[in-house]
């Protein structure tokens, strides 16, 4: 089943429907609220079926009924397609393809971005997306913001989604991997209209805010010791390797590969976690953290040499008397400070507050221009071997 979810696309989403219908039987399309035409009455001549909102509720919204109509209607998949024209019909063949057999993945439409009119502002939003799910789910993707998407109807109607508007994508790809599901991309080529053309419902305010939510929660969730529901059961991975299999753990951990901006949350993430008063527990700490955030283990172990307890500890701990009792420790008590900084946890974690995120963001900075640099010299140095016939 195709589902086309619409919010004021009037010059577009008549000739998407019908681009889709040429290789789906059933098409539907939900109005989320549309005020610039009427869709009923747009699709009263055809076999293509509308399903409307009073009000305009939101993309994800859209979706989650659209979701309620596949399973209804007893379908094993539900194929999302934009109402902007965006993506093209004639890449639809791909994906019924492989929605084959039992339905235990999501298809996602990886966009060619190397076609005419991308803005600027979707290769930025697909870098940071991309990031960001690594992140939360130890996958690569790459691209996990694309619309064109198919889902298995059975797997989402038994997970717990609550976003309503751009998040929602973000949220149910998430999920799914937590849940055991796979993802597999496809290769799409999409179309975009010239700047002044273009029609866009993203809110560059309200919908980064909610993504910025979205992904806040999800990190939190992915840092949490409570285990996922798995809808489809895979072999262990991740934190679970280090009990089951310590040698393939310990071997995957010296042989890890990052990218610049990888490396440099590593090290600020590192240089964050070392700040904070974890007495005993930061080596623990660290592994875990990284670990459950797919981050580089060696670097984010490594930079807490940067933080000394002669150094980074005592600063916090004298700032934190400072904030509390407006004055400085003297020579005295900062001797016995050094010998027991566990008598001081209040004043490190008040000043750690502050010093943290000041050194995790000049650390982290300074560790991106480094992998930079070593990048592009390690790119300089390269050259090709050349065979003489």
């Amino acid at each position: 089943m195709c589902v086309i979810p619409v919010y004021n696309n009037q010059a577009t989403v008549r000739q998407v429907a019908l681009d889709c219908r040429k290789y789906v039987e059933n098409v539907l399309v939900v109005d989320d609220g549309s005020t610039d035409v009427d869709i009923v009455q747009l699709f009263s001549e055809t076999d293509i079926e509308v399903i409307r909102h009073d009000e305009n509720r939101g993309k994800g919204q859209a979706l989650l009924t659209g979701l309620k109509a596949a399973e209804y209607r007893k379908a094993d998949w539900m194929l999302i397609v934009d109402a902007d024209g965006q993506h093209k019909a004639e890449d639809i063949p791909k994906f019924l393809a492989l929605m084959q057999g039992k339905p235990e993945k999501i298809i996602i439409g990886a966009r060619d971005f190397t076609v005419e009119n991308i803005p600027d502002s979707s290769r930025f939003g697909r870098l940071f997306s991309n990031f960001w799910v690594k992140r939360e789910t130890g996958v690569s993707l790459s691209d996990s913001q694309s619309g064109f998407r198919a889902y298995p109807v059975d797997m989402l109607t038994n997970m717990n989604l609550s976003a309503c508007y751009f998040d929602f994508e973000i949220e149910v790809l998430v999920k799914a991997l937590w849940h055991g599901l796979k993802v597999q991309e496809v290769p799409i080529k999409p179309w975009y209209a010239p700047r002044e053309e273009r029609v866009t419902r993203f809110d560059p305010w309200k919908d980064n805010l909610r993504l910025t939510w979205m992904h806040t929660r999800l990190i939190g969730r992915r840092l949490s010791l409570w285990p996922y529901k798995k809808l489809v059961r895979k072999p262990v991975s991740g934190f679970g390797k280090l009990f089951r299999n310590p040698k393939s753990f310990l071997s995957h951990l010296f042989k890890e590969n990052s990218t610049p901006i990888e490396i440099a949350v590593a090290a600020g993430l590192g240089v964050i976690l070392a700040t904070l008063p974890l007495i005993w527990t930061h080596i623990i700490i660290v592994l875990y953290v990284t670990t459950r955030l797919s981050l580089n283990r060696i670097i984010a172990l490594s930079v807490q040499i940067l933080c000394p307890r002669q150094i980074v500890p005592l600063a916090c701990i004298e700032l934190g008397h400072f904030i509390r009792n407006g004055s400085w420790l003297d020579s005295a008590k900062t001797e016995a400070v050094l010998n027991n900084f566990h008598h001081h946890l209040g004043n490190w974690f008040l000043g750690s507050l502050i010093i943290t995120p000041i050194l995790g963001i000049l650390i982290g900075f300074l560790t991106y221009y480094l992998a930079n640099q070593i990048l592009k010299i390690k790119k300089a140095s390269y050259r090709p071997l050349q065979v003489n016939t």
